[in-house]
């Protein structure tokens, strides 16, 4: 996949190497020359300019671009700005970093729905999201295992653990099944709950919305997903 990462200050630049580690093609952007001196050799390119300035903007190969990553923190406003330029020019797929509560709420205003919190998630956290399809969530144990929770995919609904075959096959372990279940409260709203279901057998039957906690090797998990 190719990625754009505006913004290389400590999330920016570790997400970007870990994309770049993962196999993609990242193009890291950012106006401050140490910050591109830093990062040239460990992520696949490199562009000094200032997002913010529309015809600089326009430089980037924004159209061949799968996703853009908007990891400026430190200047909301900038982020702001780069982010609606973002919007105008309809990238496949945008990410924006919040700061805060009313930045949030400023970016859900310009339609950005995929907000990163990088005080509560980590950029390895997002690179795995962001790299594999159906991950929901992920810890890594370390640079080669990780449990990660992944929706089940859809080939696989209607079948049992054990003729998938996670263990034989993929070299994987399912930890437990979490469902999501629709309740009505008693003031007559409609709440979703996730219910863990514990330790799953083998001829646990694999429904449509079942959130699979997994454990393995990092290349296992991707070539599973």
């Amino acid at each position: 996949m190719k990625f754009i990462v505006v913004g290389l200050g400590n999330f920016g630049a570790s997400l970007a190497e870990k994309l770049t580690m993962q196999g993609n093609e990242v193009i890291g952007v950012d106006q401050r020359i140490e910050k591109i001196s830093a990062l040239k050799e460990k992520i696949t390119h490199t562009i000094c300019l200032d997002a913010t300035d529309e015809v600089a903007f326009s430089t980037l190969p924004l159209k061949n671009t799968d996703v853009v990553v908007v990891a400026i923190g430190e200047d909301e406003g900038a982020n702001i700005m780069v982010s609606a330029l973002c919007r105008e020019v309809q990238v496949k797929r945008l990410i924006s970093r919040a700061v805060n509560r009313l930045h949030e709420k400023v970016l859900g205003a310009l339609g950005i729905s995929e907000i990163a919190h990088p005080e509560e998630e980590s950029a390895e956290r997002w690179s795995k999201r962001l790299c594999m399809t159906g991950l929901v969530d992920s810890f890594e144990l370390n640079s080669n295992y990780s449990i990660v929770e992944v929706v089940v995919p859809q080939k696989y609904v209607g079948r049992s653990i054990q003729e998938i075959g996670f263990r034989e096959k993929y070299e994987l372990l399912v930890l437990t099944i979490l469902k999501n279940t629709e309740q009505r409260t008693s003031f007559g709203k409609n709440i979703v709950t996730t219910v863990l279901h514990g330790v799953p057998r083998p001829d646990t039957i694999l429904e449509e919305g079942d959130i699979l906690a997994i454990y393995g090797y990092n290349d296992h998990i991707k070539a599973f997903l």
